[in-house]
């Protein structure tokens, strides 16, 4: 059977969990024809864990089986909808109980979920009803106003609404759940819209293979075991809280800690403790504004912590292990995969490190003209194909044949090897930069730039510059109790000029608020454009500026 094939790759995993090179050795894929996780995998469990927490948050929680039959409810229900296989469903809901309840309705339904988060404008919904063809929506009642000009689907609230039909109205129907067949494994399962930092977003077609199986890297990454009490910083509507809030806690019976108070360092960190978090996955930008607070005055009860969706700074992970005694792990993927790249959990890190490829990836770093090299871009390889990788970029077969066609998926992410096998992430294939001909790594100045005590964030850009080419500019983002001047910007410059090689010297900066799109990843495509620009902002200094500087 499928689920027996999954549950021993699955085994196969947690045993390994510390040994990394045995577990790249030996495992496999498993093969699946049929397969519905939620019905084959997730039901069995909860009937196991009946009463064990499946989610919790400030005073409450909801067990496995209790999630398990609530699941049926909305399946039911939404059957009764209209809602049949194959239709896709747009669900806008935040840290909610009802979010995972919903999804794990639509997996068992065999209805492809269209994940969309809270921050999406009425142009931005108008996009994922056009092109992503949703045809029923589940939504906060707080947010239906935003769907007010569109139409053509069925309406369904998270609380009372005029003109929606209440989720609520589940509860009336039946806590067994009977499918109308079987799901194949190459159904489709999730519709992604990415993030789009450069671009209008790509769809991003995943099946009932590819995260539900796929996402076994991704517990494997993270280190999860059964009754973790786990918490993941992510908003609904992206992949990353697919990844670590759902498929890979849910998989091994861990409880899912929800969250849905603005951030706040303090509030986060009183949180970790007075829940007692013992796995923690957060993006970088909530651990660069961690470490700005005394880690050591939160005595956390955490045994693993990562980090994904940008690159971790080694000033980070540094501050993380000086307070907590605790190794922060970076890891890699995209929306288009799983986890890629990472460090396992009992494997010496490298701080800077992305670590190295998962069990079942084959990674190879390729030049521009498709050879294998030390350094260039992340590309997996094709043979054998990964489950974990997307089945297509929806309605763009030209797309998805340049992406899927040859021998290896291209990431547009550049790297370089080390001689240990470990990965060291360089920066966007755009973003790399050439500076009087030597090429500079906008990460590498990033991660020296917050080492300095007046830096929270940093993004380093080229800026135009007559004789070099270009030269690095850095947007910084300054910590607490620090205010922009032509003070500090001297100290950072100077701090720059006395730390750095000449050639990747910061020679202009600008005190600024770094752009970011809505899942959180800095728009360095902006930051070009103003760079390129040179129209100097109030906060904007040079190198020139200073005659401390000409020497």
């Amino acid at each position: 059977m499928a689920v027996e094939a999954y549950r021993a790759a699955l085994a196969f995993l947690q045993q390994h969990q510390e040994d990394y090179a045995g577990a790249v050795k030996g495992f496999h894929w498993p093969v699946l024809t049929e397969f519905n996780w939620a019905l084959e995998h997730f039901a069995p469990l909860a009937l196991e864990l009946e009463d064990s927490p499946a989610l919790f948050w400030e005073g409450g929680s909801l067990s496995y089986g209790g999630l398990e039959r609530w699941s049926n409810q909305i399946a039911n229900f939404l059957r009764a909808q209209g809602v049949r296989r194959g239709d896709r469903i747009l669900v806008m809901l935040s840290n909610l109980p009802e979010l995972w309840a919903t999804f794990l309705a639509a997996i068992k339904l065999g209805a492809v979920t269209v994940p969309a988060t809270t921050l999406l404008t009425p142009d931005d919904l108008r996009d994922r009803f056009e092109r992503g063809g949703a045809r029923f929506a589940v939504v906060e009642a707080g947010e239906v106003a935003k769907f007010s000009g569109l139409g053509g689907f069925t309406r369904i609230s998270v609380g009372a609404a005029e003109g929606w039909v209440p989720l609520e109205a589940a509860q009336g129907y039946s806590p067994i759940f009977i499918p109308d067949g079987a799901t194949q494994a190459s159904d489709p399962l999730l519709l992604y819209f990415t993030s789009g930092t450069t671009s209008k977003p790509k769809l991003v077609l995943h099946t009932h293979a590819s995260y539900p199986v796929g996402h076994l890297t991704t517990l494997y990454w993270i280190g999860l075991q059964r009754g973790d009490r786990h918490w993941n910083i992510s908003s609904p509507g992206w992949a990353k809280h697919a990844w670590s809030s759902f498929f890979a806690p849910l998989s091994v019976g861990a409880a899912v800690f929800l969250f849905n108070e603005r951030f706040d360092a303090k509030r986060v960190l009183e949180l970790l403790v007075g829940q007692e978090i013992t796995t923690l996955c957060a993006p970088p930008t909530v651990w660069r504004m961690l470490i700005q607070l005394d880690l050591k005055a939160f005595p956390v009860k955490l045994r693993e912590a990562v980090g994904a969706g940008e690159p971790l700074n080694p000033e980070v992970i540094e501050r993380v292990r000086q307070a907590w005694g605790l190794t922060l792990r970076d890891g890699y993927g995209q929306t288009e995969t799983t986890l890629q790249i990472g460090n396992s959990p009992g494997q010496p890190v490298k701080p800077g490190a992305m670590g190295r490829p998962m069990p079942g990836y084959s990674i190879a770093l390729l030049d521009p003209e498709d050879r294998e090299a030390e350094e260039g871009e992340i590309s997996i390889r094709l043979s054998p194909r990964p489950i974990g990788l997307m089945a297509e970029y929806a309605g763009d077969p030209a797309k998805t044949t340049l992406a899927l066609g040859g021998e290896y998926y291209r990431t547009g992410d550049v790297a370089r090897r080390d001689a240990d096998g470990y990965f060291w992430y360089v920066g966007r294939a755009d973003d790399v930069f050439k500076s009087s001909d030597y090429r500079i790594s906008p990460f590498e100045l990033e991660s020296f730039l917050i080492e300095h005590p007046a830096v929270a964030e940093a993004a380093v850009v080229p800026s135009p510059h007559p004789e070099r080419l270009a030269v690095p500019k850095a947007y910084l983002t300054l910590a607490p109790g620090y205010t922009p001047s032509r003070e500090l910007a001297l100290e950072i410059l100077r701090y720059s000029r006395e730390n750095l090689a000449p050639y990747k010297r910061i020679r202009r900066l600008e005190f600024a608020e770094l752009p970011k799109t809505i899942s959180g990843k800095i728009r360095r495509v902006e930051l070009r454009g103003h760079a390129a620009a040179l129209q100097r902002g109030p906060h904007e200094f040079w190198e020139e500026d200073f005659e401390e500087l000409r020497a």
